[in-house]
């Protein structure tokens, strides 16, 4: 599936924005502690979710924007737990509706011509609704929403975009989550056959 750079960045952003939150974290393998942390508990880390990704005209974030973030959060994880298209599709309408999307063309910062969805001026939250938004509208009118996947660890469910080219990505990480599994289940295979 060829994906332009752009929206590969927006999917990337709307993935890493999802597993910020606490119900996408495992909880602690010994059951203490209180549970997984919120990746955006605070302003401080909303700055820095948006430094990580290149959010360009941020200014000053407030409560209001972090809640505002958290609720596109949400609705990105609905649109991963969508069950068909057309609910997918109405899911993300409303969302980059909400966002007042303005389309403009931009090559800034090395990047070849490509097209910015948030309107000028937009909120953290619109910019990430209307740009993250749309890279999902693409996934799905490919007719790719299978590709919005989150992870088969039972002790993970972090988001992924499975973009392996005969769709089989079961896994938010082969080198963590599905190494940790396939040893699991070699050394059960190992101690039945020893047993």
């Amino acid at each position: 599936m060829l994906i332009p750079h752009d929206t590969r960045i927006a999917l990337d952003t709307v993935v890493d924005l999802m597993n910020t939150a606490p119900e996408s974290e495992p909880p602690p393998p010994d059951g203490t502690g209180d549970g997984p942390e919120d990746g955006l508990a605070d302003i401080p880390a909303l700055y820095a979710f948006a430094e990580r990704h290149h959010i360009s005209g941020v200014g000053t974030l407030g409560e209001k924007d972090l809640a505002a973030v958290r609720d596109v959060r949400d609705r990105f994880a609905e649109v991963f737990a969508a069950p068909d298209p057309r609910t997918a599709a109405d899911l993300v309408n409303r969302l980059v509706a909400a966002a007042g999307t303005t389309p403009q063309l931009t090559d800034h910062d090395g990047y070849d011509w490509h097209v910015h969805y948030f309107a000028p001026d937009a909120s953290i939250a619109d910019h990430l609704a209307a740009d993250c938004g749309m890279a999902l509208a693409f996934i799905i009118v490919a007719g790719e929403q299978e590709r919005l996947r989150r992870c088969e660890a039972p002790d993970c469910g972090h988001a992924f975009v499975d973009l392996s080219r005969n769709r089989s990505r079961r896994y938010c990480s082969s080198r963590t989550c599905g190494n940790r599994l396939h040893v699991a289940a070699y050394r059960a295979r190992r101690k039945e056959a020893a047993g």
